[in-house]
């Protein structure tokens, strides 16, 4: 079995996809033969067979082991291991891990084998896996210490439980210090020694919320060795080998242990701050030197050379000089926020009498104006795709470099210092302006660090000094200036536009920005000044540059081979971005009949439909159009838009293939469904004939939820703004508007539909109802809202029931007990119709959404309840969910097989606790639910240390959230203080108990006692 084995793992590697995949089924079906587990083994173990083979091997074993070694209740396809089989895997697989062959891949795969194993059997049924592993430790060699390293790591991070953790982890810690602190070790196992420990770092935060003292006591312990180490770690410099432009071979290990060491430090200060704040001064200054020491070598490898960045082991571990200074200004940035640190650099500024003349202030602006430089990695990428440079100046990109780190380094020191930290700046800054040969890198990276802290202090509404800004805008200019420097000359245009957004003269450099977007020779300038102009307009640049900033997005689009936008995907959203904020200056002037404003926008989407921000921003355009139109309240403007705007919608609706999910059509429904929605009455003249047939077609042919709903809106608004349109409406085979609507509602409502992209069918339903009457409809009414009524019964998505029950909801509010007559005298699937609709509608109530849909919905509950039906009082819903009498976590099969359990009650008395639950929201109170959690957050642990005290540090926002919420009416599905809605409730609860309105009495005995005590504050 074993050579046949060996070439079915070779095949799973197969670039061929027939063979790899004929490959992987025989390997499932020789998971069948009791030796499959053993013969894995034996190719793992043998050193003539490929090192890829045996590691997949392994990875062919962990995935058997995971699904067979301790299978889940219930699980019949699982293959049974024999315990003789279990013991020998264990023995073989751990010797594998910590012999002395030094193969690190295959001893990688066998560790996380291990670990797996471990998470069933041990501690129990593998006693000897911890003291075999830490047994070897002290006197293997190299390559079994990395093993029993490997297999460390993996147990601390996969297999041991809290529970375990006071047993195991002082022997884990203490071996892996006896391995750290042996300078005759490998650096590498040194550093990854380190890593154990940051993992059983990781397990103390799990454990120390149920034992706060004895952990943070243990974790004193712990540091009172760890943390001289560590300080000894950082303070030591690189082995000295002379220049190079690539990271010599020497440094990989301490560089690794270093990095290994910061992290850990980043991980403890988080966890147990209170522990490293006496220290903190002293990894504060260790730390700067550090920085001060590397600067050059930074430079020479990634600035002036380029040498590779993020470079990682087998183990995971990264070594290159890079991410070590990432990890160093991290750290340097969470040391600065310690008090002891603070305090010190706060006297050392007031010794000196101001932020320019201290001297650590000018230091730190060196050392991140230096690592604040372009690397040539980074400048060979965007010189080739500018949209990467786009990505980064958004902060979209998931790449987080030293020259990002030493902005939020910057930011920080401005929430901090306020305004002198531009003052300390720029105090720096004018120094690289001088001389002869200044470096443009190191003036870029001073104008980069400028805008980040500008931004924030944008952001965050503080003033900005307009001194600085001054000052500043004449480095902008001599960048500008630099023609033969393409990477200034783009940064000194992007702080023009920020320097704009509050500062007048900045608004000089508008005609320069808007000439260089397709006369300067560099693309990267050219989008530059696409994504500065928008900080222009924000800043108030005049009307009358409107249309030359329209015009020059136009020439710039007209420039590019469209066909190589489709990954731009970046510039594209700038481009849009740009547009959007043009238009706001005046949208008369982006519907006059010469512009060609909106055809950019649509040309930009046709490139970019399947990015998910450019169909929010496309939206936002046409939304906040359309919305400024209705404000203007001009019907020839609406016109103008539909003119300019329906061509592009039908087009794309014409050419496209409705079988397939087609973005560019998502987004054109979106489009007119925002159009139709802001309609004026009565819409434009032929609208209804030009869109209707576009519009059929999807709703008949299209099976995407994205399509459908849009699409349906459209139908919805149309009837809404102009029904008579609508009904005089005759297609191609003579069928009014009125029978196509029909169509399209019978072919939403069926059940081959899935229910998201049924969703909007009840908003049309209701439309034609009312719009249409007994009159229109004749017969077809009945058959239309009993078609409804059964499409309820199966409706399982919260936004079609909702969608479904407006429409019972709409006819009740004029004609309640019409509805109930009707409902009462219809079967659905063998019950009642009125059974059916009124649970579905009672049991969904509380999760409708949007401000007239639930008062629409209160109004109509009210309105059924007033009948005094004893119908309605027949029916049975249900009522409060029963909380069973345990304190076990439920599990997901265990729910499945004991689903939740309500009480019954009748109808009634359900609509009554629903309208005072919408009482209380609509006066503006908080849910008892959401009270109590506010509560729960701000007392508790009121009296224990989280370890945190003397770091300024970042807030949590779902803290914020929680504290914000008990001050505040927070939106949850436009359930929110509504004044109509809430003094509708009151005269309603009012005229009840006066007159007792449907037996109120008797249901208001049936209240709990909360609600009873909302109703009688409403009394008094």
């Amino acid at each position: 079995m074993d050579a046949r084995l060996v070439q079915v793992l070779a095949d799973t590697q197969n670039t061929q996809e027939g063979p790899r995949k004929q490959a992987e089924l025989e390997l499932l079906h020789a998971q069948r033969n009791p030796e499959y587990p053993l013969a894995l083994t034996r190719i793992g173990l043998s050193n003539q067979v490929p090192v890829g083979v045996r590691q997949a091997s392994l990875t062919a074993l962990r995935r058997f082991i995971e699904k067979n070694w301790q299978p889940e209740g219930g699980d019949v396809n699982h293959t049974p291991i024999s315990d003789e089989t279990k013991e020998y895997l264990k023995t073989t697989v751990l010797n594998l891990a910590i012999a002395p062959e030094d193969e690190r891949k295959v001893k990688v795969t066998a560790s996380l084998l291990i670990s797996k194993i471990a998470v069933a059997d041990f501690p129990d049924n593998w006693p000897g896996l911890l003291p075999t592993v830490l047994g070897i430790m002290p006197t293997g060699n190299d390559a079994q210490l990395h093993g029993a390293l490997r297999i460390l790591q993996d147990l601390v991070q996969e297999a041991i439980t809290d529970e375990q953790f006071f047993v195991l982890a002082r022997d884990i810690i203490r071996a892996c210090y006896e391995v750290a602190l042996n300078t005759n070790r490998k650096d590498q196992h040194r550093a990854l020694a380190v890593a154990v420990l940051r993992a059983c770092f990781d397990l103390m935060e799990i454990v120390k919320d149920d034992h706060k003292k004895e952990v943070k006591a243990f974790a004193d312990e712990v540091l009172s060795g760890w943390l001289p180490f560590m300080e000894q770690v950082i303070s030591s410099p690189l082995p000295d080998v002379g220049g190079a432009d690539t990271q010599p071979q020497e440094w990989y290990g301490p560089v690794a242990l270093k990095i290994q060491v910061l992290k850990t430090l980043i991980k403890i200060k988080s966890i147990f701050g209170s522990l490293l704040l006496p220290q903190s001064p002293t990894f504060f200054t260790v730390t700067w030197q550090e920085l001060k020491r590397l600067g050059p070598v930074y430079e020479a490898l990634y600035v002036t050379s380029d040498s590779q960045s993020r470079l990682e082991d087998t183990d995971g571990l990264p070594y290159s000089v890079d991410v070590l200074v990432l990890d160093e200004l991290d750290f340097l940035n969470q040391c600065m926020r310690a008090s002891p640190v603070a305090k010190s650099l706060e006297a050392e500024i007031a010794s000196h009498g101001s932020v320019h003349n201290t001297p650590w202030v000018l230091e730190l602006m060196e050392i991140l104006v230096r690592y604040g430089q372009i690397s040539q990695e980074e400048e060979g990428l965007w010189e080739f795709d500018v949209s990467l440079y786009l990505a980064e100046e958004t902060s979209v990109s998931s790449n987080y470099t030293a020259r990002t780190a030493c902005g939020d380094l910057l930011i920080k020191m401005g929430e901090w210092m306020g305004e002198n930290a531009f003052v300390g700046l720029y105090a720096f800054t004018k120094t690289l302006f001088t001389g002869e040969n200044p470096s443009w890198q190191k003036q870029e990276a001073a104008l980069f660090l400028f805008i980040s802290l500008f931004n924030d202090f944008y952001d965050c509404e503080k003033n900005i000094p307009l001194e600085m800004s001054h000052a500043w805008l004449e480095l902008v200019n001599y960048a500008i200036g630099r023609l033969d420097q393409p990477m200034l000359r783009a940064r000194g245009y992007l702080v023009a536009g920020a320097l704009a957004k509050t500062y007048e003269p900045a608004l000089g450099l508008l005609d320069a920005a808007i000439a260089a977007m397709n006369q300067d020779e560099s693309e990267l300038v050219q989008v530059a000044c696409v994504k500065a102009v928008e900080g222009f307009i924000i800043g108030g640049a005049p009307l009358q540059a409107q249309v030359p900033i329209i015009v020059a997005i136009q020439q710039f689009l007209e420039s590019k081979d469209m066909s190589e936008l489709d990954d731009a995907e970046d510039l594209l959203v700038t481009l849009l971005e740009t547009l959007r904020t043009a238009f706001k200056m005046d949208y008369r002037i982006v519907l006059s009949p010469d512009s060609k404003a909106l055809d950019l926008v649509f040309l930009v989407t046709k490139h970019g439909a399947a990015n998910l921000q450019i169909d929010g921003l496309v939206n936002d355009i046409f939304y906040e159009l359309a919305e400024r139109i209705q404000e203007i309240g001009e019907p020839a403007l609406y016109t103008a838009l539909c003119s300019k705007a329906l061509p592009s919608i039908t087009s794309t609706f014409d050419v496209a293939n409705l079988t397939q999910d087609e973005p560019l059509v998502t987004i054109a429904a979106e489009i007119l469904a925002i159009l139709l929605n802001f309609g004026v009455e009565p819409l434009p003249a032929g609208l209804v004939a030009t869109v209707l047939p576009k519009v059929n077609r999807l709703l008949m042919s299209s099976d995407e939820a994205e399509v459908l709903r849009p699409a349906a809106e459209a139908v919805k608004y149309m009837l809404q703004h102009d029904h008579q349109q609508m009904f005089n409406y005759q297609d191609e085979n003579g069928r009014s508007g009125l029978e196509v609507c029909l169509h399209i509602i019978d072919r939403l409502l069926g059940q081959n539909l899935e229910d998201n992209a049924a969703a909007e069918v009840g908003g049309v339903a209701a439309e034609l109802v009312e719009k249409a009457g007994q009159e229109r409809l004749g017969p077809f009414l009945q058959q239309l809202l009993q078609a409804v009524a059964q499409r309820l019964d199966s409706a399982q998505n919260v936004g079609l029931i909702q969608s479904l029950i407006l429409v019972f909801a709409r006819l009740s509010e004029v004609g309640a007990q019409d509805v109930v007559e009707f409902l009462s005298s219809i079967m659905i699937n063998g019950q009642n119709g009125l059974q059916v609709v009124l649970s579905k509608w009672l049991e969904n109530s509380v999760n409708f959404v949007g401000y007239e849909e639930t008062a629409r919905n209160i109004i109509a509950l009210s309105k059924v309840y007033a009948l005094n039906d004893p119908r309605v009082a027949q029916v049975q819903v249900r009522g409060q969910l029963i909380i069973p009498e345990t304190n076990r976590i439920r599990t997901r099969s265990q729910t499945k097989l004991q689903p939740d359990q309500y009480t019954i009650i009748p109808a009634p008395l359900k609509i009554l606790k629903l309208l005072v639950d919408d009482l209380v929201t609509a006066s503006g109170a908080q849910p008892a639910s959401k009270v109590a959690a506010v509560a729960a957050s701000q007392f508790a642990d009121v009296d224990s240390d989280d370890g945190s005290e003397g770091w300024e540090d970042e807030t949590n926002d779902l803290v914020n959230l929680a504290a914000a919420a008990g001050g505040a009416s927070f939106d949850f599905g436009d359930r929110v203080r509504n004044d109509e809605t809430g003094d509708y409730l009151r005269e309603f609860f009012l005229k009840a108990a006066q007159e007792n309105t449907a037996n109120f009495e008797h249901w208001f005995e049936m209240l709990s006692d909360d609600e009873k005590g909302k109703l009688r504050e409403l009394a008094q």
